[in-house]
């Protein structure tokens, strides 16, 4: 039997997720090495490494500007947009999966089929809506906006098919309502369903510039990606001041890969599918 072929192919598939590993972090290095640069050292690109750590621009940006508010606009906007989606997401999903009514193939269609339209296409519409309710401007406007995410619900819905029907059943007969059934019974079985849509879900929001952009022009609502651009970018305090740039990127990330290392484990649980209906 000859083995120097599995052994040639767990080498290369190595080197292959080491490469790729690479290529995926490196912009993310390169972000923090350059935060700790000088303006100079980043335009000149002569060295990857700074000649002398450049912590002012740390504390430039924490105290002197106004990245820290939008940090903290866009960390509590994204969670309650985050449990609103998880709430409508988890409603809808259990009324399409659990529940009998007529038209329940039309509309599970129909709200797919929404899936299809391009996001840019709901901006005009959403626009004149938040606009004859008085919220434009504002991030209720921005959170009411954002209730729904039809992704959410469908990856909700894929969980919740997995599900034992005679759990539910059980649960009728022993005297249960839906929304126990859901809060005792179905979310805890699909817990890596819900937090991989939330983790989701967080990064899109948090992610978020154009919808926010269009709704909102007062600087002290500003999300963090817009906030970013405005304040560095274009003719903003620090203008092309890179350092600058990188260091509040560099913060503005940070909150993303906490949540990431917390939920690391349920997002690959999320990913194969399990539920924890398993033999």
């Amino acid at each position: 039997m000859n083995t120097r072929k599995p052994f040639f192919r767990q080498w290369l598939r190595f080197l292959l997720l080491v490469f790729i590993s690479i290529v995926t972090v490196f912009p993310f290095f390169w972000m923090i090495v350059s935060s700790l640069k000088s303006k100079n050292e980043i335009i000149a690109v002569r060295s990857l490494f700074p000649r002398e750590f450049q912590w002012g621009n740390f504390i430039e940006v924490l105290t002197n500007s106004p990245i820290p508010l939008y940090i903290w606009n866009t960390l509590w906007t994204s969670l309650i947009i985050v449990g609103l989606q998880l709430l409508s997401g988890a409603l809808l999903a259990y009324a399409l999966v659990f529940l009998k009514f007529k038209g329940k193939g039309i509309l599970f269609a129909t709200i797919m089929g929404t899936y299809t339209v391009p996001s840019a296409a709901t901006y005009i519409p959403s626009y004149i809506i938040l606009s004859r309710l008085g919220l434009l401007n504002t991030l209720t406007g921005l959170i009411l906006s954002s209730t729904v995410n039809i992704f959410g619900f469908f990856l909700l819905r894929q969980f919740f098919m997995q599900i034992l029907r005679g759990l539910v059943e059980a649960a009728k007969v022993d005297g249960a309502g839906h929304f126990r059934i859901l809060r005792e019974i179905i979310a805890p079985l699909t817990k890596s369903g819900f937090i991989t849509f939330g983790l989701l879900s967080f990064i899109s929001t948090y992610n978020s510039y154009m919808w926010p952009s269009l709704i909102t022009n007062d600087k002290t609502k500003y999300l963090v990606s817009q906030g970013l651009r405005n304040y560095f970018i274009e003719g903003g305090a620090y203008g092309t001041e890179w350092d600058k740039v990188m260091a509040a990127s560099t913060v503005i990330v940070f909150p993303l890969l906490i949540v990431f290392a917390f939920t690391q484990r349920w997002i690959l649980n999320g990913v194969g599918g399990e539920t924890g209906l398993k033999g």
